[in-house]
């Protein structure tokens, strides 16, 4: 039986929020340059919070608002921005945009001219569980990805299998909070040009027995093998 990774997953429908506990003592917002985002579906919208401006783009792009950024108002767990056309209500709480199955680590309520839609905003989260997702590989060891050869691992069904980028492979995992267990690994033998060859060669050798096991920003995954090297690898929506 597979285990899931430690982190809470909330089923959501439209952004249920998930509280953190008490109110954060001071309401987080974008600082120096930095650009927070949201976005929402049913219909597509998108948010842009910037030091000096909001701006908003719904219905698909048919509608857009860009004002001043007020100081924010902070609210319980979370924090509002309030001027005469738009109104963002931000809620700490794991959110799905309830299309792309990825998790946000915000609930946002947008009110633009007086309509209201939902969506999620913030970081993305990492999932909560390998199972039933599949990632492009982006770098083996020293060396890019091939272009031309595109590689992928996918965690289906209590199986691992993908593609080296020349001969396809799969197996049996299991997982924990910091390492993934693979194999052992059966693969096609087809030869394939030089390069692909090595960059096979390369990723076969890092996912062998146990290895670690590191998320970044939500979509990225880090495997490294005993032997040290990494596998950087990105998340297919």
């Amino acid at each position: 039986m597979k285990r899931l990774l430690p982190l809470t997953l909330a089923l959501l429908a439209g952004c249920t929020v998930i509280p953190r506990g008490d109110p954060p003592p001071a309401p987080a917002q974008p600082s120096g340059s930095g650009t927070y985002t949201a976005l929402g579906t049913e219909p597509g919208w998108t948010l842009k919070v910037t030091p000096g401006r909001l701006f908003y783009e719904g219905d698909y792009g048919e509608t857009k608002i860009d004002v001043p950024r007020p100081e924010p108002r902070t609210t319980f767990n979370g924090h509002r921005y309030e001027t005469a056309r738009l109104t963002v209500d931000v809620t700490h709480g794991q959110c799905s945009d309830g299309m792309s199955d990825r998790l946000y680590e915000d609930s946002v309520t947008v009110t633009a001219d007086g309509r209201t839609v939902k969506g999620c905003g913030g970081a993305i989260l990492s999932p909560q569980t390998l199972e039933g997702t599949d990632w492009t590989i982006l770098r083996v060891g020293e060396m890019d990805a091939l272009a031309d050869r595109p590689a992928n691992i996918a965690f289906a069904n209590g199986r691992v299998s993908g593609t080296t980028g020349c001969n396809r492979f799969s197996g049996s995992y299991d997982v924990n909070t910091t390492a993934l267990t693979l194999g052992p690994l059966a693969a096609t033998k087809m030869a394939c040009p030089g390069t692909a060859m090595e960059q096979e060669n390369k990723l076969l050798a890092i996912l062998k027995g146990t290895i670690g096991m590191t998320f970044r920003n939500g979509d990225t995954l880090i495997l490294t093998g005993a032997n040290g090297r990494t596998v950087v690898l990105r998340r297919k929506i």
